[in-house]
């Protein structure tokens, strides 16, 4: 990986000082923060290639600032580090907008490949078109930001990356074990519902009434299909 920067938010000084020492040798730029307050005014002050946030803080729950984060339309990623490991724990994290979850304790060597594969998931440099149409709803592919006849929203870089699968290939089914691999890396996800839940939010985001989708429709038993 090149050069980039990245925001540790964690108040275990043990763990910030090891992810942060080997993430400095690798040649980036670390920030570190121990509290919430801390971290809102790293990310007022800076702009990061990806944030790593612990969820129990001393002020606040992470996932606060991971919700701000998100209404105000960032859309770099985000890797959640946390002690809780339940499924529920896990999902509530997703539907906040985090992009992948390590457990602690976790070895560095994983968290290292872990950002890797974050991080080389930046919007295509090839890509020939900047906006596309879908329906009546206009998808910025460089911001990530979406026009709606009903307002803007932002599309996270896990929900990008599966918007250009989907328009890879129109028409064809997609199983929920592809994305797993092409999205996420995984041959196999440790939240069973990791798939499901980002499909239902990339269509309350490009449906007009994601209750009734027109474009992105469930194969129940083989996956998922994008009809432009």
């Amino acid at each position: 990986m090149s050069e980039r920067q990245f925001l540790i938010v964690e108040d275990d000084e043990m763990i910030r000082a090891a992810v942060a020492g080997g993430l400095r040798l690798d040649g980036h730029e670390v920030r570190e923060a121990a509290t919430l307050a801390d971290a809102r005014c790293a990310v007022a002050e800076s702009q990061f290639d990806l944030v790593l946030l612990d969820v129990g803080l001393p002020d606040g729950n992470g996932l606060e600032l991971l919700r701000a984060l998100r209404d105000r339309g960032w859309t770099g990623p985000v890797l959640m580090l946390t002690a809780r490991g339940s499924e529920e724990d896990r999902v509530l994290g997703f539907e906040h907008g985090c992009d992948d979850y390590v457990v602690k304790p976790f070895s560095l060597r994983e968290l290292r490949l872990r950002i890797d594969a974050l991080v080389r998931r930046a919007p295509s440099r090839t890509e020939e078109e900047r906006e596309i149409r879908i329906g009546e709803v206009t998808v910025d592919l460089r911001a990530f930001r979406v026009r709606r006849p009903d307002g803007e929203a932002s599309l996270s870089p896990r929900e990008m990356d599966m918007l250009r699968l989907f328009l890879e290939h129109p028409g064809d089914v997609i199983s929920r074990d592809r994305f797993l691999q092409e999205v996420w890396g995984y041959e196999r996800s440790p939240v069973t519902r990791t798939v499901d839940m980002h499909v239902r939010k990339l269509r309350e985001k490009l449906e007009l009434n994601p209750a009734e989708p027109r474009h992105f429709h469930t194969v129940h038993g083989a996956g998922y299909r994008f009809d432009p």
